[in-house]
This record gives structure tokens, C-alpha cells and sequence, in this order.
């Protein structure tokens, strides 16, 4: 059964092809991934898609193969950014995004997604200088966000309740965001703290920033994909909890973000609730 999906604009609807279908004709899967999503999703030094959910969609689509009994199945990888990600996913430029996007009722109008695949908060990375810690110190305050994402929202009602105002200052991506804080643009970056912890370790001079310990938002991450699609969300998940349930995730989980042992409680409970039974 085809899907069927209304584009904004003077476009009518467009025909999408059910995604295994399409992966079994062409041979190919195509992947989303972000170029300055440290640690989930970035481009390499070798010019290659890294990051944590680039490996679990990695081992989702060795399963897809396996599923759809494919000798060879070729990985295009697409960059996607966080204002054209969702649209690309829609038309059919990607099958899956392999982000850092969290799973909101607003997205799901759209989009739909895996399995939780992470849990995070927003936080802030600021300058020394600053002498910002929280929310409550950025008063005056040039504070980098993305535009439209869960951070915005998350930071403007934060400062409300504060009774703090800040000056926020619209960059396009992560990489913007980190360049505005060294250049000396802005005082403060407000993003998901694990993405922040990833960004701070590009930085050109490390001590001459702070991460704050606060976290004033919640943020549950999955991989995107386009709605209406159940046999390609089952495989997507079936995969996942597959990952899950052999405990193959902690090895995963310890190349980014450290050792397992160490992670939030909430991890290992996400991991044991979405290790759903074949």
C-alpha cells in the first residue's frame, strides 16, 4: 500500500513508495546525518558520517539487508540540517534521519520515530568571562539557539520563569553556535547538554569555556522517519530492541559518551523498556 503525503506549497500530493520496497528495488538506503551533532551525529575526519545514532543506523540497516535478503546493500548519505530535516525525510530524500532530533507531538503531525534511542536535557555552554552558571545569570545575556527546535521553546519559558531577560541570537547550526562563543558574538550556547559536552571538545581553547550543570528542558531522542510507514518502522525497531536486548548497545554507548557504568539511571531503564520481544 502506497503512502501518501501533503507537501506545503502549491505542490498537491506526493506518491512515496513504501521505504522497503524501495530499499529491495534500488539496493540502496538512504541516511540522514548532521554535520555538527557531536556526539550523535557529525562528519569525521576522514570525511565520513560518525556518531552514535550514525552506528545504530549502521546496525539497522545490516538488519534491514538481512530482512530483506539483499547480498549487498549500499548506504547514501545525505546531510540534513535542523530546517530542512524534516522536509527532506517527507520527500523522500532520506529514509531515515540519524540525528540528534527529540521525539515531540508537533513532529509527529509530520514525521514518525523509532524507539527512544537516547534522553538528554537542554543546557548551556558558556564563556568563562561570562560568569554564567544557569539560566538565572543570563540576564542581558547574548545567548546562540537554533531557531524552531525544542531548545527555543525550552529556554524561553526557563527565562520566564527566572523572571530573566536574555538578547537571543538566531545561529544556523551547532558549528555557528561554538564559533559565536570564540569569536566573542555571544556569551552563552544553549543546546542538549550531550551535544554540548561533544561540541566542547572541538573547541579551540576548552578551558577558556564552562558547561553548565543545569538542565531545564527534557529531551527524548529518536531516529525520524516518515509516517504511515509500519513495515519500515517494525524493521527500524525490531532492530533496535535486537541491539537492546544482546546488551551489543553498551559498546556503542561507551565509543561516545564514556563508560556505561557511568551513564544516567535513565539510560539503562530506556534500553531495558525498549527491549520489546520479537
Amino acid at each position: 500500500m502506497c503512502v501518501f503525503l501533503l507537501l506545503a506549497g502549491p505542490a498537491a500530493a506526493q506518491e512515496i513508495r513504501p521505504t522497503l520496497d524501495k530499499i529491495k528495488e534500488t539496493g540502496t538506503i538512504q541516511l540522514g546525518y548532521r554535520e555538527t551533532s557531536r556526539p550523535f551525529s557529525f562528519l569525521g575526519t576522514d570525511g565520513r558520517p560518525a556518531g552514535y545514532s550514525v552506528d545504530l543506523c549502521l546496525r539497522v540497516a545490516s538488519a534491514i539487508q538481512q530482512h530483506l535478503q539483499l547480498a549487498e546493500l549500499k548506504i547514501s548519505w545525505v546531510a540534513v540540517t535542523p530546517a530542512d530535516r524534516v522536509a527532506r525525510l517527507v520527500r523522500g530524500t532520506i529514509d531515515l534521519e540519524c540525528g540528534s532530533t527529540t521525539i515531540t507531538f508537533g513532529r509527529m503531525e509530520q514525521v514518525a520515530f523509532s524507539h527512544m534511542i537516547m534522553v538528554d536535557g537542554a543546557s548551556l555552554l558558556a564563556t568563562v568571562d561570562s560568569g554564567i552558571g544557569a539560566v538565572k545569570d543570563l540576564s542581558g545575556k547574548r545567548v546562540g539557539l537554533i531557531p524552531n527546535t525544542t531548545t527555543e521553546k525550552a529556554l524561553v519559558a526557563a527565562l520566564a520563569a527566572a523572571s530573566v531577560k536574555a538578547q537571543l541570537v538566531a545561529v544556523a547550526d551547532h558549528g555557528e553556535g561554538l564559533q559565536g562563543l570564540e569569536t566573542g558574538r555571544l556569551d552563552a550556547y544553549a543546546s542538549d547538554r550531550l551535544l554540548l559536552a561533544g561540541l566542547l571538545t572541538t573547541a579551540k581553547n576548552p578551558a577558556k569555556f564552562r558547561l553548565s550543570a543545569e538542565i531545564y528542558s527534557y529531551e527524548p531522542y529518536g531516529l525520524m522517519l516518515r509516517r504511515g510507514d509500519n513495515a519500515f518502522q517494525v524493521q527500524v525497531n525490531r532492530a533496535l530492541s535486537a541491539l537492546y536486548r544482546s546488551k551489543d548497545i553498551v559498546p556503542i554507548y561507551e565509543r561516545w559518551f564514556g563508560p556505561f557504568a557511568s551513564a544516567s539511571l535513565l539510560v539503562p531503564a530506556l534500553y531495558q523498556l525498549h527491549s520489546w520481544p520479537d
